[in-house]
């Protein structure tokens, strides 16, 4: 009851935020409350949006992960390549060619993989999040250099590209793909045995371990899914650009972390919701689209995106805790 009082506090100060930005860019400009524009940022925000819902799992259960925007870059690197040149089979002597499933596939796997990596340095080398992901950041960013020797992939197909620029029923697809994870991570977090223990391990630990609940299994599925979602960013970007790019997803981590913490999740863990991040994200869209439009100076936006960080953290620490 407690906890689900402060994620109503959080929201509540998330989207009164966000209703009132909306209010003044409508005022300040003319051209952003239109329907073009909405389904615009809504685009723009579906790849932060993806990145997001993995980092509100891994906030909540008490940890952090810089690597998602470096593991972004390897997923799309990997399904790009795989899609255009295939896999060569030394031993066998032939090139194994990937359909577009495949490739995806493929790239969603790696972004398990480099989560799951996370999860078993964190959870058996007991090495902090901060410092294991940072390792884990360097190591996707080397990998995709590799694997694209250091140029970009282009040329991946209408049918590939259909991913990150086609339409369903008016809609732009990204749109619909984060709208998936979105509501398959709320569901998550709130109707099942694994949210439970989420927000008990993120909330104490200690208190966690003593009940006999199974904190390391906890975190390395975070990890693992919070990989899985960079994973499926990390496509989306790379359809919408038809281009896998070696230096892709610079800065995102940031990017992710921040609309986390504006949609009211708490960085020391166990409080917070998916529903929260959504807000975050928009608040997010909304800002950097409206300061575009009002033709604000790219480095001032910066300036201001980090005030926002800044007060939202601030607001997250007079939220009433009851602890």
């Amino acid at each position: 009851m407690i906890r689900d009082t402060r994620d109503w506090w959080a929201r509540g100060q998330s989207l009164l935020g966000l209703v009132l930005m909306v209010l003044l860019m409508s005022i300040l400009s003319d051209r952003f409350l239109t329907v073009e524009n909405g389904l615009n940022i809504l685009r723009q925000i579906s790849v932060n949006l993806c990145l997001s819902v993995g980092m509100t799992l891994i906030i909540l259960s008490g940890g952090i992960d810089l690597s998602v925007g470096a593991v972004l870059a390897l997923a799309g690197a990997v399904a790009a390549g795989l899609l255009k040149e295939g896999l060569p089979l030394p031993m066998f002597g032939v090139m194994l060619q990937f359909t577009v499933g495949g490739a995806i596939l493929a790239g969603i796997l790696v972004g398990l993989a480099m989560g799951w990596f996370n999860g078993l340095v964190i959870t058996r080398f007991r090495l902090p999040p901060f410092v294991a992901t940072l390792g884990t950041l360097s190591i996707a960013r080397g990998l995709t250099m590799l694997w694209t020797g250091g140029y970009p992939i282009t040329g991946l197909g209408q049918t590939f590209g259909f991913l990150g620029t086609g339409f369903w029923w008016g809609v732009p697809m990204p749109v619909w793909i984060c709208a998936f994870w979105v509501v398959v991570f709320m569901m998550v977090t709130r109707r099942t045995r694994f949210g439970r223990y989420l927000y008990a391990v993120g909330g104490n630990e200690r208190a966690a371990l003593l009940t006999g609940l199974p904190v390391d299994r906890v975190k390395l599925w975070v990890y693992t899914l919070g990989g899985g979602l960079a994973g499926v960013a990390g496509l989306l970007v790379t359809a919408r650009l038809d281009s896998a790019q070696p230096n892709a997803g610079l800065g995102y981590e940031l990017d992710s972390i921040a609309a986390v913490v504006i949609g009211g999740t708490s960085l020391s863990g166990g409080r917070g919701s998916v529903t929260g991040t959504v807000l975050g994200c928009l608040i997010i869209g909304v800002l950097n689209n409206g300061l575009f439009l009002l033709n604000v100076s790219p480095f001032w936006q910066q300036v201001i995106k980090g005030m926002v960080i800044l007060a939202a953290v601030a607001l997250d620490r007079m939220n009433p805790r009851n602890d």
